[in-house]
């Protein structure tokens, strides 16, 4: 059993692995590499001035990676449901069972409504500000919860505001990933407690 199973590996899956990985949370991430992203330039991502869509998830792959996720290319989990305490994935592969799941399936709804999670008016998955849906421990992210804001940047918040609040829950407190270089209590002249 693993900590946290991703479905998705578009900016919002990958986003919620990299978060759920650095942080010490056993994740695996399923990527059938469907991604709208490989029909896009990026101009509009904050702190990228310009790359292609492709070579953006390559290099987001690549942080996942380093991050330790288990990122199981080009299987695709056919069905999720709650299983004890957790969730039980299914792939042609074989299944996986987690504590968490994430849904990054971009429009594709078909796991969030075979779970079970409860939709909105507009057909898109209800969620909160952390992404949880109306089933505990699930979560949804990206284009499945918005109707027309599709954006990698939104989508990779999305992810990240998923992972985020599954470490909340881990850690029994509010948990925020925020790096700084050891400088940094210099810099901001004591405004950064020193551990």
């Amino acid at each position: 059993m693993v900590d946290v199973a991703i479905v998705g590996g578009g900016p919002a899956g990958l986003s919620a692995g990299l978060f759920a990985g650095k942080n010490g949370l056993d994740t695996v991430l399923f990527d059938t590499d469907g991604t709208w992203m490989h029909k896009a330039h990026l101009f509009n991502y904050l702190g990228v001035g310009s790359v292609g869509g492709s070579e953006f998830m390559a290099t987001a792959r690549q942080q996942v990676d380093d991050f330790g996720v288990d990122r199981r290319q080009d299987e695709k989990v056919t069905a999720v449901e709650a299983s004890g305490d957790g969730f039980a994935l299914t792939t042609a592969d074989g299944e996986y069972e987690a504590d968490y799941v994430v849904l990054a399936t971009g429009a594709n709804r078909d796991l969030a409504e075979s779970l079970g999670c409860d939709f909105g008016e507009d057909d898109t998955v209800d969620v909160g500000v952390s992404m949880e849906t109306s089933v505990e421990g699930a979560y949804a992210t990206g284009g499945m919860v918005r109707a027309e804001e599709w954006q990698a940047v939104i989508a990779a918040g999305d992810g990240a505001a998923a992972a985020l609040n599954i470490l909340s829950n881990e850690k029994g407190e509010h948990y925020h990933d925020f790096d700084v270089p050891d400088t940094a209590s210099a810099v901001f002249g004591g405004l950064i407690d020193d551990e």
